[in-house]
């Protein structure tokens, strides 16, 4: 029954309350906890994955593929907000998990954003350095081509369907590995630092995509839905296959694109970090997901009414949006706001990505030395150098195509987890005092799960496979480490914690 020994929420309570050294610095305020969600949500999902998710899955009904997955989100999202608002700790899905689920479910829960939050990291790290290359051509400088791309990349044969590497000639992704040592650095400083420089970000690149959409609204033609695939150049194209086009596309590029919105989830990992938890978690994980969902309907379909859907599966599809509307004045702009705006992304998931691992190990699964807190910066200073070093070498070396889905199946099954731990707990624990409550929560729980398992279930079989290898990872450090190092065993058996 110690598998699932559940930690309780008085416990979470009082370590969410606790200040002084060897605990994260409360700085955070609801505008910080909005812009981290902006900064993690808008990036790979507007200037990477529109284009691949349009041209290979849903065409302009991408539209739709967007939609669903907000719908999705939002539904996790109330949940995830009662939780992040009872439980203001680190950890996120993790944390919440153990206070109902139990620890072997924790684990799983927790090895799996780990995945989420790393991965994520990658893909837009590969992303950001794809921008960056066009920036710089665009002014006459030119990373050598060895250095600024990976050495592998991850295709679908079109015969056999099977996916599989082809050699690019390349060595190494240098500005991927590069952009990823600069935000580990930030990080490691302090969270203060990093939201301010984030809030920045922000501002500038969603000045930017306000302004891509309110100039390419004026250009988009219905005719540019025409394809071969597609003559009649209808908004849902005609289902050529599993998960391509037709209803099964747009449910197939739902589960892609979900990718995009998994920034508000990272928001709930910064709760012991927020001054007001109680207040602000709810209004920055639902605040940022309505105002980049709005702004990804508009760009996907300014995007798909410039561009030939099936021309848009390349590495800057807002780029050669820009060049299809003959308006090479606004190409600098819009590549320096991807810059930025996947950076921000960068950031917010390695943000979370940390504070899982903090979490983790607070709790004697993981080493103890990767919860220690830096004396003067007050940040999880060490796990963040660590999984910088792990990101950075991925980033250097992954193609984008082989770990975006990996990412979305990852996440789908966090949030499914949430939806169902927040009933758990109102079954587990009642009266526990509830300053923001999931409304219809026996609609909106069960429907949550049933939307991320849908969406998961629309994956290919080998993103299934890729996720089952690693968890099948984590159980094995959690039977030989965890479960025997776990504080709660430590403490039974009279250890020092």
């Amino acid at each position: 029954m110690s598998l699932f020994a559940r930690k309780s929420i008085p416990a979470l309570q009082r370590e969410a309350a606790a200040t002084g050294d060897g605990t994260l610095k409360r700085s955070l305020s609801a505008t910080n906890l909005v812009m981290i969600g902006i900064g993690g949500i808008i990036g790979a999902g507007i200037f990477v994955l529109t284009g691949h998710a349009a041209a290979s899955h849903a065409g302009p009904a991408v539209v739709l593929s967007f939609v669903i997955s907000a719908i999705t989100c939002a539904l996790a999202g109330l949940c995830y907000s009662e939780m992040a608002a009872a439980v203001p700790v680190a950890g996120s899905a993790y944390t919440y998990s153990y206070a109902t689920l139990g620890e072997l479910m924790a684990w799983i829960i927790g090895w799996d954003l780990v995945l989420e939050y790393g991965v994520g990291a990658v893909t837009v790290a590969v992303g950001w350095a794809g921008y960056l290359n066009g920036f710089l051509e665009g002014f006459g400088i030119h990373i050598p081509a060895a250095y600024a791309s990976v050495p592998f990349d991850w295709v679908a044969d079109k015969v056999t369907h099977i996916d599989h590497f082809v050699s690019t000639g390349a060595v190494v992704n240098l500005p991927a590995m590069l952009v990823v040592a600069l935000v580990t650095a930030l990080l490691v400083v302090g969270i203060e630092t990093s939201a301010k420089v984030n809030a920045a970000f922000v501002v500038l690149k969603v000045s930017i995509v306000v302004l891509f959409i309110a100039v390419g609204l004026g250009h988009v033609l219905h005719s540019n839905w025409v394809t071969v695939a597609n003559p009649e150049g209808l908004f849902i194209p005609p289902n050529l296959g599993a998960g391509q086009f037709g209803w099964d596309g747009i449910v197939r590029a739902s589960g892609v694109v979900f990718f995009a919105y998994i920034g508000f989830d990272a928001v709930s990992t910064a709760a012991q970090e927020s001054k007001n938890p109680q207040r602000d978690m709810p209004i920055g994980m639902l605040g940022s997901l309505a105002i980049c969902t709005v702004l990804y309907i508009l760009v996907a379909y300014v995007l798909t009414g410039v561009v030939p859907y099936d021309q848009l599966n390349v590495a800057q599809p807002i780029a050669k949006g820009i060049d299809a509307m003959g308006l090479p004045w606004l190409a600098p702009f819009i590549k320096f706001g991807a810059i930025l705006g996947l950076s921000s992304v960068i950031l917010v998931l390695m943000l979370g990505q940390t504070r899982v691992f903090f979490s983790m190990s607070k709790d004697g699964l993981l080493p103890v030395s990767f919860g220690k807190v830096h004396a003067k910066f007050r940040t999880p200073a060490r796990i963040t150098l660590v999984t910088g070093m792990a990101i950075m070498v991925a980033a250097g070396l992954a193609p984008i195509g082989l770990v975006g889905e990996l990412c979305s199946i990852g996440t789908l099954f966090a949030f499914a987890l949430v939806c169902l731990g927040v009933m758990a707990l109102r079954l587990i624990n009642p009266d526990l005092h509830r300053p923001f409550r999931t409304p219809f929560i026996w609609i909106v729980g069960p429907a949550g799960a049933l939307a991320s398992f849908y969406l998961m279930w629309a994956l290919p079989a080998d993103t299934w496979i890729r996720l089952i290898v690693w968890m099948a990872i984590g159980l094995v450090i959690y039977f030989v480490y965890g479960q025997r190092n776990a504080a709660r065993v430590r403490a039974e058996r009279g250890e020092e914690i």
